[in-house]
């Protein structure tokens, strides 16, 4: 992570700074109108979820928009020691801006898990190797199925959950998480394994390890040669995908799941644009793909004046 961005040109596009903080923050609900001003002023689109326990979120801008934000947000007590991850996008990869307020900025639905208090051993990429290459290691993926599905760490445990609120109850469930000593756990930033390895030692877990940075920081900071990441990275924004040097994938999303799509899921007969894939044809109703048949007619013609539909 960092706390300094790099000079940028236009030539490089858009910066994207994803970014998140536990710290106690009674008085979040009063950060909302000054933050949600400020990046409208700036041009900076994303969201950013604020809670008593942080901030959380990814934005993307021109490198003095973000710097600005960046800035305003250093300036509060609470966040002094915020720290951030960079990347770039040809495009605008948000729509809007939105500023929420949220019970969590990381939802898993168990109460009293504060990773201000107890949490795993970071370890930083150059070293992420050797421990998930440990035979004494279990190397558990937190995210959910659609982002595994396009990438994970080698010999990584997928927990097929659909929500983070999953993950708990399939952690007490596998028992046989306790048959080795050491638990190696990532994401794509970071934050939900704060959550996670917090949880996993009150579950009697000792020795727990996550990868400081997440998925982002290792593909931004590990040579592909020497990788041990197969695949793409999902990201919660328009490029869909990242690869190794934080290059945008060749994924696109769903707009009818949301689920991203590899260059073989478009080809199928089962993918039509905004309307359907292979991931949820067989779940789609005729009156929704009639449905979602007009939002891309209303979208392709707001691509045709220039704009962008909102609705997308």
């Amino acid at each position: 992570m960092t706390n300094e961005i790099a000079p940028s040109t236009e030539e490089s596009g858009f910066l994207v700074a994803a970014l998140y903080h536990f710290v106690s923050v009674p008085r979040f609900a009063e950060l909302r109108a000054p933050l949600q001003a400020l990046c409208e002023e700036n041009g900076v689109r994303g969201t950013l979820l604020l809670a008593h326990e942080g901030i959380n979120g990814t934005i993307a801008g021109r490198a003095a928009g973000i710097r600005a934000v960046l800035a305003f947000l250093r300036s509060q007590p609470e966040f002094a020691g915020l720290e951030h991850k960079e990347s770039h996008a040809a495009d605008m990869p948000f729509l809007r801006m939105k500023v929420r307020l949220k019970k969590e900025i990381v939802t898993m639905g168990v109460e009293d898990i504060d990773p201000t208090r107890s949490v795993g051993t970071y370890v930083a990429p150059v070293d992420w190797n050797a421990l998930i290459s440990d035979p004494d290691t279990i190397v558990i993926d937190t995210r959910n199925d659609y982002e595994t599905a396009i990438g994970m760490f080698k010999g990584a445990v997928d927990p097929n959950t659909k929500t983070f609120r999953e993950f708990p109850d399939w952690v007490r469930e596998n028992t046989g998480l306790h048959n080795k000593p050491k638990i190696a756990m990532y994401c794509t930033g970071g934050i939900r394994c704060e959550k996670a390895t917090a949880f996993m030692k009150e579950q009697g877990f000792d020795e727990v390890y996550h990868l400081k940075g997440g998925i982002l920081k290792y593909l931004e900071e590990i040579p592909q040669e020497e990788s041990l990441w197969e695949g793409a990275c999902f990201v919660f924004d328009e490029r869909v995908s990242v690869t190794h040097g934080l290059e945008e994938g060749e994924h696109r999303l769903c707009r009818a799941c949301r689920h991203p799509l590899t260059p073989e899921d478009i080809a199928s007969p089962l993918y039509e644009a905004g309307v359907s894939c292979p991931h949820c044809h067989a779940t789609r109703s005729e009156d929704d793909r009639l449905r979602f048949r007009q939002r891309q007619k209303q979208m392709d013609l707001a691509r045709q004046r220039g704009e962008r539909h909102l609705g997308k």
